[in-house]
């Protein structure tokens, strides 16, 4: 068995990784992702309306699709970190992360001692149980999402063990005084998302960012982003089903629609 998690075996084609999203309990959303050609799917265990059983459930079904798995948890509590990794998550990535001793609490998180608080307790077999392999697949993303964490940036990137600095632009236009909405329209959140990406990639680790459509993902990926987030299965659902309807609409004879359909 190799140590190496599908996450880390894509990264190493120095090409961006286009991801989607889950936000709710699915068994069709993560799969439906893949079929569809993206790289990896996130897993929201912050805003998302998922336990870490469900995230469980999702990877554990996820063993024998071709897609990576990262999972979006909102502290470096220990306990969901490991129960995730156990269930053979590719990554974890921690939210509102604004300090080095923060991000060393994450990195902490996914570690066995003495380097780490990570209690031993793989759930699937095809993982295996040396301990030194399974910490090797584990990826850990920090994210950078105030500009408190701004400007802790390059202490971040430090961190021994951290692979990767992810950005969530919502949380960034806010705390820099802009509406939540607007951060990819905003020159000044966007230089500051770029300064991010730069600093990761120069410190050799792995810029990641949510995106939000297919759009700003093609920005992202000029800007040296290489874990990119397109949408979640809602937004993809609704995108995908509002183009449907338009369709169907636009072949309708003009009079049934206006008479509301045939009868």
């Amino acid at each position: 068995m190799t140590a190496r998690s599908r996450l880390q075996s894509g990264l190493d084609s120095g090409a961006a990784l286009f991801g989607g999203w889950v936000v709710g309990p699915t068994v069709l959303g993560p799969e439906e992702f893949a079929t569809a050609g993206y790289d990896y799917v996130g897993i929201d265990l912050q805003h998302g309306y998922l336990d870490d059983a469900d995230a469980a459930s999702m990877l554990r079904r996820l063993e024998h699709v071709p897609i990576a798995t990262m999972v979006r948890l909102p502290t470096a509590d220990p306990a969901p970190i490991g129960r995730v990794l156990d269930a053979g998550a590719d990554a974890v990535i921690i939210a509102m992360v604004e300090s080095a001793d923060e991000a060393a609490a994450a990195v902490a998180a996914t570690r066995y001692p003495p380097a780490g608080m990570r209690s031993f307790g793989p759930l699937r077999p095809s993982l295996g149980y040396v301990p030194s392999d399974l910490e090797e697949r584990a990826s850990v993303f920090a994210m950078v999402e105030t500009t408190r964490g701004v400007s802790a940036l390059a202490s971040i990137c430090e961190v021994p063990g951290l692979s990767g600095v992810y950005v969530g632009p919502a949380d960034l236009a806010i705390s820099m005084g802009y509406d939540p909405t607007s951060a990819w329209r905003r020159q000044e959140v966007r230089d500051v998302m770029a300064d991010i990406a730069e600093a990761a990639t120069a410190t050799g680790l792995v810029a990641g960012v949510h995106a939000g459509t297919g759009a700003l993902g093609n920005d992202a990926a000029r800007m040296g982003f290489r874990v990119i987030t397109l949408a979640s299965e809602s937004q993809a659902l609704r995108r995908g089903a509002a183009a449907h309807l338009a369709e169907a609409r636009a072949a309708e004879p003009p009079e049934s629609h206006a008479s509301g359909g045939y009868r």
